[in-house]
């Protein structure tokens, strides 16, 4: 045996007439700081080493020699002696291994016991229902609260484990759409561990995740549960500690990758302010959102506050902040799951509904009420619709769903709430929903059934021109296809708002045989238009009789056959055939290059 390089003899490992196999190791020579096993090329007896240990060694100078066995050696040497067979875990792994499993739920059973009698799951229990099976690893497990200078680090690792927050990158719904869409940045605040607060470690980690879904453009799930900002922390010396990149982080992700928030039990201050820069979010009904927990709120004077007074699930819901109000943790992963499949690209296999009972979703009588979540339930694929917003705006539907595997998004005006009228709380749930969709490439299909926007004092009183406005402000914008189907009544302004800005702006602009147009609804115009008319008949039956005819020749001129005769709509279409028609405008239909940095409004 020869050295490969200049060195000196460390440990002889072997002495003459040790017999060795292939692979043992024979000496170790030091270069440069560094140790260099030198093993044996075959089975051999060894003959006799030529340097001492300590000595200096030049390259290629004759190290040993030997001669070869014909058979194994029987005898075990020092050289042949291996410290770990196979299988073994060697010390330094194993701490690694014995450290890490500190920071799992198994380590600390009376904490998720504490949380299993509240009925809420671990964070990590929610994650491994998110991820697909073992495709989840793991950022900064191993970190603790920045806490050295008031705990010992037993207790630090022992009570502090992740700092809170539990980060990576895992897949979601792989099966369905493959490795490459389904990566997803996943973040749970766990509230075992000082109340989910933002503590100064988990803060660079969620720094270091958001950094990483915004460059390589992979959509964000939070878990945002947590009592908000930790003033506990104390190995960095700080005043207010509002020198805090995260927030903006988070925000800089809106428009430009999907980012949905779940939130369950309470969910107060930093962590709420997370939760509202999300695109979707998602929370149980006995969720607690707010800016301020009860201590904030006490501590500014406000009143003395249980936690469960404070922005609970059916609050939340109604006033908007909730997108999709669900019963537990589990219906909420379910939901994320759902949603995130619209921004994965198109479904493989679809289930298309019945078209024709479309011919009888609105009835004909034009003045009777009905549902149209029942029209958008008849158009897109079964099972797919995830309707959001539910308890706000109720004047307007909005839901995503898909139409022969295409992710889509629906709103359709509501004719049981205010016959279908837009008002403040409509014209915001409209604009925003649609900046979703153009954010992420959804195309918009509208079904119309509008008498216009809701007008008088009391509107006003709450800046209807300012909210109303938004729908054409957003429309002027939008780079994803849009189309628009009038049910019925397509009156006004409020009907241009739900056309994109009006009617020949979106790709098409169909009606049923039941749509029906004007400047204004027609009882209203017939009214204003033949006042004196009116007036001139005799009060009671003629003046009834002359009303009812205005109203009828108005309604005949409107109809969905003039407006297709002028050019005013594209066509007239059958109910049965609306599916069609948006398959076939989808197929050919292109997203526009965007003009400006995308962003969701938070409201």
């Amino acid at each position: 045996m020869r050295s490969p390089l200049q060195a000196r003899i460390v440990q002889w490992l072997v002495a003459p007439g040790d017999s060795v196999r292939r692979g043992d190791v024979l000496v170790v020579l030091e270069a440069m700081k560094m140790e260099h096993e030198l093993r044996a090329e075959s089975d051999a007896r060894v003959l006799e080493l030529l340097f001492e240990a300590e000595e200096s060694v030049q390259t290629n100078d004759v190290l040993l020699r030997s001669e070869p066995l014909t058979s194994s050696p029987a005898v075990v040497t020092e050289a042949s002696a291996r410290p770990n067979a196979p299988g073994q875990v060697r010390p330094d792994l194993q701490a690694m291994l014995d450290r890490d499993a500190l920071t799992q739920d198994a380590a600390r059973l009376d904490a998720v016991a504490r949380r299993h009698a509240l009925g809420l799951r671990t964070a990590r229990e929610n994650l491994a229902d998110l991820c697909d099976e073992g495709s989840f690893i793991e950022y900064g497990a191993l970190a603790v609260a920045a806490q050295r200078a008031r705990r010992s680090q037993e207790d630090l690792v022992a009570n502090t484990p992740a700092d809170g927050m539990v980060t990576g990158i895992g897949s979601v719904n792989g099966a369905a759409c493959g490795p490459e869409r389904s990566r997803t940045v996943v973040m749970a605040y766990d509230a075992t561990v000082l109340a989910g607060t933002q503590g100064m470690r988990n803060h660079q980690k969620t720094d270091r995740l958001l950094g990483i879904a915004l460059s390589q453009k992979l959509p964000v799930v939070l878990f945002a549960e947590g009592g908000g900002g930790r003033p506990g922390d104390t190995d960095m010396p700080i005043v207010a500690g509002l020198h805090v990149g995260t927030f903006a982080a988070f925000a800089r992700l809106s428009g430009q990758v999907p980012v949905i928030g779940i939130a369950a039990g309470r969910c107060f201050a930093g962590n709420a302010a997370l939760l509202g820069c999300s695109d979707v979010i998602i929370a149980t009904r006995a969720s607690n959102i707010g800016m301020g927990g009860p201590a904030m709120v006490e501590g500014g004077g406000l009143g003395s506050f249980r936690p469960e007074e404070i922005g609970p699930g059916d609050i939340q819901h109604a006033n908007g902040v909730i997108d999709v109000l669900v019963d537990d943790e589990a219906q909420a992963v379910a939901a994320a799951r759902h949603c995130l499949s619209f921004f994965q690209g198109n479904a493989p296999g679809w289930t298309a509904p019945d078209a024709l009972s479309l011919r009888d979703a609105v009835p004909e009588n034009r003045l009777r009420a009905y549902d149209t979540r029942t029209v958008m339930q008849g158009l897109v694929d079964e099972g797919s619709l995830l309707p959001l917003r539910t308890g706000f705006g109720a004047g307007i539907h909005t839901a995503l769903a898909r139409i022969e595997g295409r992710a889509v998004g629906l709103m359709a005006n509501n004719p049981l709430h205010l016959g279908g009228a837009i008002d403040v709380d409509a014209a915001d749930k409209a604009a925003r929903f649609m900046q979703l969709c153009n954010a992420h490439g959804l195309p918009i299909v509208s079904l119309v059934d509008t008498p216009g926007f809701m007008v008088g004092p009391a509107m006003e009183a709450r800046a209807q021109v300012r909210h109303v406005s938004r729908l054409f402000v957003v429309a002027a914008q939008l780079r994803v296809p849009f189309f628009s189907v009038v049910l019925r009544k397509g009156y006004g302004l409020g009907a241009m708002g739900m056309t994109a800005g009006g009617f020949h702006a979106p790709v098409f602009t169909v009606a049923w045989p039941t749509g029906e147009f004007g400047a204004m609804g027609l009882e209203g115009a017939v009214r204003l238009g033949y006042r004196k008319e009116l007036q001139a008949a005799a009060e009671g039956a003629e003046r009834d009789a002359l009303y009812e005819r205005l109203v009828a020749e108005q309604y005949a001129k409107g109809s969905a056959e003039q407006m297709a005769t002028t050019l005013e709509i594209d066509a007239v279409i059958d109910p049965a055939q609306t599916r069609q028609w948006l398959v076939r405008g989808l197929a050919g239909a292109k997203l526009g290059e965007p003009t400006a940095r995308r962003f969701i409004d938070a409201w």
